[in-house]
């Protein structure tokens, strides 16, 4: 190949597809989204004008229900399945899952995410991703790194100290490229400490490829290209979309004047060729697969992954011979999934109304189910949520039944944690999430007992968003990572925060007892007991409580987990082993700090059994000079600003776009106040984009965001239009006009 055809290789050939060279055997294959079921587009071109048109696929429970599970086998066939029917309809890669870190509960994109807990979340990808890959398709472990927030996530600058980014928002994409082996990473738009993902080689080569193995193809996020030149550089493999030939020529001089070598190149055509081969053979022998069958799944995916949350005089389960009342929109219009990129078109859609009927008015029923949550417009990908707060409808619909009946149950549809004003006014509340296609046969199934629910929330609810460390300053154009280590539960047990529920709390319909808990060495084992009356199933959680006389550590960290299904009176001993990684800090490497370890087991985070003590020997910490009196040792409320920059040894200075510098990293949104020429293309755009949908949609909102809040290159690269039009228009936004119409007007053949 020659050099150009290389350069040419690593970028898509359109929106979906890798470019495809007969002459060498190179196939194209088709990518597409799916963390939790396939989002095929069959346009090729350009992306559509919509995000909602595809073909029907299983749309199974979003990630934010599944972690609920804590079911890593669970997550294996969902894996599975959906690596099937990528199969059956030729895609070689899907985009999933997506491991980010739950740093804040207002992120839109919160649904595709599986835990504020990092061993959680890599522990149910790794699962997801080795059972997805049996069968020689590619998945795609998202978002690498930092990407925690939807507000300017195009340009946005993550800035974190070390220890924060290795222990809490690496370790899950440690655990999936370790454990599962991904044949792809897909790397974020934003910088991290001010370095753009795609441009940074201590992330991608260092940590990713060289301390963690990974073998594969680095694929950009669609437009999160930066620098192309840095990015060969530092291991990023496959820009996408194609079709824009995005810094083409800039690459090839160069490899001329000796900045870049070919052998650069050439690695990164090598591992994307190499991915290509490996679909493309598999793709051809399709074998077709059962989408009953996978909707079967995506129903007991949906019943194990439901919490109960709240159980008043065992108003659940319901008998068959309650007058029942159905009550709210949802249950004939439940909100199954999430809105953006995941969006999947379901092959079919059972809704809690299908199934249920409404048997009296709400006054004269045994039991009043309400049905509520978030509506789409509320979360989506493209945006944050402005509160935590539901809809004031839907919270009255709530108050109202419950002020009219009081055994009112509550079904709960939403993607993230909400505020629960009036949970103290109901007896009933069952946490579905986003249940996917079967949702309203699950949630049948779990209101009448014929399912048990055994879900555990993976992220902790507080009783109101001003509650949360990181409210104060979440989100900026930054991402400030003030807090440290200290995200979800790490945070309300060490500050003594009262939350609505706890991270690992769960009801069941029926009761378990922990008993004879063993440490030999460290091997932990723990007899769990079905106590009650019904088959059930419990989730055996291990923390590992470190000593505080060094170093500032959380009260307690999650380290290992297993989940048991057992019958009435029936008992099983659960083994865990652990390793120096559950007890180790980072302090420029893994350390295991000396002292005494207490070990807790059990399925109640306010019940834990204390399992024993481990004592290691380890090494002696250096407890860093701002630590001694600081938020980080005893926090409580918002960290201060100087705090924070003492831990991360910079003065940190927020970034403000101004006219005269402004850069192709800008936005429309961010230069049209200072610029006329940007102020016209600004609603040239949103107008374009957004022509024939909603205003106030989800998809009109993304769309919008996606658009005149992306930065000029990622226009450039996802419009597939040339670069030199950009560049003369910014030339001309900074007051160059000359210099802007020549470039303009220039005809050099330069993209």
């Amino acid at each position: 190949m020659t050099l150009k055809e290389k350069i040419a290789l690593c970028e898509g050939k359109n929106f979906w597809e890798t470019r495809d060279f007969p002459q060498y055997g190179i196939p194209s294959i088709f990518m597409c989204d799916g963390p939790h079921g396939l989002r095929k587009q069959e346009v090729t071109g350009r992306e559509p004008s919509g995000v909602n048109e595809s073909r029907p696929a299983t749309c199974f429970p979003a990630a934010v229900s599944t972690a609920c599970s804590w079911d890593e086998e669970l997550l294996g066939k969902i894996g599975a399945a959906i690596a099937e029917e990528a199969l059956d309809q030729g895609v070689g890669v899907f985009l999933g899952p997506g491991v980010n870190i739950k740093r804040n509960p207002l992120c839109g994109r919160n649904f595709e995410y599986f835990s504020e807990d990092p061993y959680l979340a890599g522990k149910l990808a790794a699962s997801y991703i080795k059972n997805a890959q049996k069968n020689g398709i590619a998945t795609c472990v998202k978002h690498f790194a930092c990407n925690n927030q939807e507000y300017r996530r195009f340009n946005s600058d993550s800035v974190i100290d070390e220890r924060t980014l290795r222990e809490i928002y690496l370790t899950p994409f440690e655990i999936a490229v370790r454990e599962g082996r991904p044949k792809a990473v897909m790397c974020a738009y934003n910088k991290i400490n001010g370095v753009y993902c795609s441009d940074n080689k201590v992330l991608l080569t260092d940590i990713l490829r060289n301390e963690w193995g990974f073998e594969g193809v680095v694929i950009t996020d669609w437009g999160a290209m930066n620098d192309r030149i840095a990015a060969f550089k530092a291991g990023c493999d496959l820009n996408m979309p194609g079709g824009s030939n995005y810094m083409e020529q800039e690459v090839l001089d160069a490899v001329a004047r000796g900045e870049l070598s070919e052998a650069e190149i050439d690695r990164s055509a090598e591992r994307i060729k190499k991915m290509v081969r490996e679909a493309y053979e598999v793709l051809g022998n399709r074998t077709g697969c059962d989408y009953n069958a996978h909707h079967e799944l995506a129903r007991i995916a949906a019943e194990q992954s439901a919490v109960l949350l709240k159980n008043e005089d065992d108003i659940l389960p319901l008998k068959e011979w309650q007058k029942i009342a159905i009550v709210g929109d949802m249950a004939g219009n439940m909100r199954y999934q999430g809105s953006g990129s995941s969006h999947i078109n379901p092959t079919k859609l059972v809704q809690p109304a299908d199934v249920l009927k409404s048997r009296a008015s709400v006054e004269e029923a045994d039991v009043a189910v309400v049905f509520a949550g978030l509506p789409p417009e509320y979360e989506s990908e493209g945006f944050d949520r402005d509160s935590m707060e539901m809809p004031p409808e839907q919270v009255r619909l709530i108050e109202e039944t419950a002020a009219k009946n009081p055994n009112t149950v509550v079904v709960l549809f939403c993607g993230a944690p909400v505020e629960t004003p009036w949970a103290d006014r109901v007896k009933g509340i069952l946490y579905m999430g986003l249940p996917g296609q079967a949702g309203g046969e699950a949630v049948k199934n779990l209101l009448y007992g014929i399912a048990n629910p055994s879900g555990k929330l993976a992220e902790t609810w507080p009783i109101r968003y001003s509650d949360c460390p990181s409210a104060a300053y979440y989100p900026q154009r930054d991402g400030q990572y003030r807090e440290g280590i200290y995200v979800g539960y790490r945070y309300y047990d060490k500050a003594n925060v009262r939350v609505r529920w706890k991270f690992g709390f769960g009801l069941s319909y029926t009761e378990f007892a922990y008993s004879n808990p063993q440490i030999n060495g460290e091997t932990v084992k723990i007899t769990v007991t079905n106590t009650g009356k019904r088959a059930g199933a419990e989730v055996v959680q291990l923390y590992i409580a470190p000593p505080h006389d060094g170093i500032h550590r959380p009260v307690k960290e999650l380290k290992r987990f297993a989940k048991v299904f057992l019958t009435p009176g029936e008992s099983r001993e659960i083994s865990f082993t652990l390793d120096n990684r559950c007890f180790a800090v980072w302090d420029g490497g893994w350390k295991v700090p000396e002292g005494k370890y207490t070990v807790l087991v059990g399925g109640n985070p306010d019940k834990l059994t204390v399992a024993g003590v481990v004592e290691k020997a380890g090494e002696k910490i250096k407890v860093p000079y701002w630590q001694p009196g600081s938020w980080y040792e005893k926090p409580f409320g918002p960290p201060p600003l100087e705090q924070w920059e003492k831990m991360i040894g910079s003065k940190y200075v927020p970034y403000t776009p101004q006219k005269g510098n402004f850069t192709m990293n800008d936005t429309l949104a961010e230069m049209k106040k200072d610029s006329f020429i940007m102020r016209i293309l600004y609603w040239y755009v949103k107008i374009s984009v957004t022509r024939g949908m909603k205003r106030g949609t989800a998809e009109y909102r993304m769309m919008v965001e996606s658009s005149v809040g992306s930065p000029l290159r990622n226009l450039q690269i996802s419009g597939g239009m040339s670069g030199k039009i950009f560049r003369g228009l910014l030339a001309i936004a900074n007051g160059k006009y000359i210099k802007g119409l020549r470039t303009l007007l220039k005809n050099d053949g330069m993209y």
